[in-house]
This record gives structure tokens, C-alpha cells and sequence, in this order.
């Protein structure tokens, strides 16, 4: 017996210092039929987007990696999420993440370290990529996974390339994770027949 699947929900939350992130995000957003929330300067979101967050089947992180993690506007949000933690709001959600920096590895992986353990901690299910990385001599920079990661996306942008610059190849990447992690939580959800 077939069962039809549910619409996933999926939500892109996010922070971007100078656009680089941002436009990583609405590829993971684009490849996840996602909606996109922005982190303020300030490190805030508005209370109709922590509704959108607890309604959501599938919640990805974003930001850019400052000084081996993510930005401070993040972590001020992954410190507000302790109100839903508390009561259990995102138990069982689909969980990703992504992340860019300048430098070639910019200790990018402590960022989606960071990503993988706040999903933890609410109780989330975790995906990872399942693209290979372009590890050869005949790798070239706008190649799917150059950067040879496996729990989420990594970008690497130049310090004085603009947004528009990115490597399309890692934005490719990007599109692909986000269509893999709706992929992955439409397994996890049927319409009662």
C-alpha cells in the first residue's frame, strides 16, 4: 500500500555578514522548497519566525565561519532556541546545516559541528551530504564538494570576492543539500490514509 506524502515544511534560518551566506542560503532554500529567515544584525528574529521554526518538519542553519564558528548573531539565536528546547517544540524535526568562509578550510568543520550538536541537543535527526568530494588533479574550484565535506555544505569565498562571485559550484552543492534533506524528510512523514 502507497501512501501519499505530506508537503515538507522546511525553513533556511540563518545569518550573513556580507551576502555570501545569504546566497548560499536561498540555494539550500531553493533545492528544499524552504522558506528563508534572516538573523538581524542584532541577532534577533521576530516571534511569527519562532512560530515558523516550531511549525517547521525541517529547520536548516546557516552562517558564515568567524574565527573557527559560527557568528555571534547565531549563537545570540541558538541561545534563544532554549525556549523551544525547554518544551520540546523541535523533537524529531529534519535538521541540516551550511556554512562559508574565505580562507580554503577557515575551520569551517566547527561550524557544522556546532549545527549537528544544537540539533542534537533539541532531539533532531541529523542529514548529511551524499555527494563525493572532488579530490583529484583534475578537480577544479567550481566543482560539486570541492571542499570534501560530508555532515553539510561548505563554501569558500575569497575575502574580496563579492557575493556574485561565488563559486557556482559550491552553490550547486548547496541547491543539491537542500533538495536531499526535503527528500529525506518526506520519508519521515505520510498522510494518514
Amino acid at each position: 500500500m502507497t501512501h501519499p506524502q505530506k508537503t515538507i515544511n522546511a525553513v533556511v534560518i540563518y545569518h550573513s555578514g556580507y551576502g555570501h551566506t545569504e546566497r548560499m542560503a536561498a540555494s539550500v532554500a531553493e533545492g528544499a522548497n524552504a522558506m528563508l529567515i534572516a538573523i538581524d544584525p542584532e541577532g534577533h528574529i521576530t516571534q511569527d519566525d519562532w512560530e515558523t521554526l516550531n511549525n517547521a518538519d525541517v529547520i536548516l542553519f546557516g552562517s558564515p565561519t568567524y574565527m573557527g564558528g559560527p557568528s555571534w548573531q547565531f549563537k545570540k539565536f541558538a541561545d534563544a532556541s532554549s525556549k523551544p528546547w525547554f518544551e520540546g517544540k523541535w523533537v524529531n524535526k529534519i535538521f541540516g546545516g551550511f556554512t562559508n568562509s574565505a580562507s580554503i578550510n577557515g575551520d569551517k568543520l566547527n561550524t557544522l559541528a556546532y549545527f549537528f550538536l544544537l540539533a542534537g541537543q533539541h532531539g533532531g535527526i541529523w542529514v548529511n551530504m551524499d555527494i563525493k568530494s572532488s579530490n583529484t588533479k583534475a578537480s577544479l574550484r567550481d566543482d560539486l564538494n570541492r571542499m570534501g565535506s560530508n555532515i553539510g555544505p561548505m563554501a569558500q569565498t575569497p575575502a574580496d570576492a563579492s557575493p556574485d562571485e561565488m563559486s557556482p559550484g559550491d552553490l550547486e552543492t548547496a541547491r543539491r543539500y537542500g533538495a536531499r534533506v526535503a527528500a529525506i524528510a518526506a520519508q519521515f512523514h505520510f498522510v494518514s490514509a
